[in-house]
């Protein structure tokens, strides 16, 4: 979610523990993608995934998204 907009999934479970005599000060909710690609560089692997966050994954009006690109290392046995 951005920093700047309110969260209406967030604030629904917020109000739902509240219901569940649950005193929490904050709920936030967010996605996490764990996704495994070939690409011949980190470069590479770094364009399809904003890509994909550009095209599918991410909402632009009410999300942010930072991501991660690890090495895997010869998946070949």
């Amino acid at each position: 979610m951005r920093k700047d907009g309110t969260d209406p999934e967030s604030e629904a479970i917020k109000r739902a523990l509240h219901d569940l005599n649950f005193q929490v000060s904050q709920v936030r909710v967010s996605k996490v993608y764990e996704i495994t690609l070939e690409a011949s560089t980190r470069k590479d692997a770094e364009g399809l995934v904003k890509d994909m966050c550009a095209r599918l994954l991410v909402n632009p009006s009410k999300d942010e998204f930072a991501f991660e690109v690890e090495s895997l290392g010869s998946t070949r046995a």
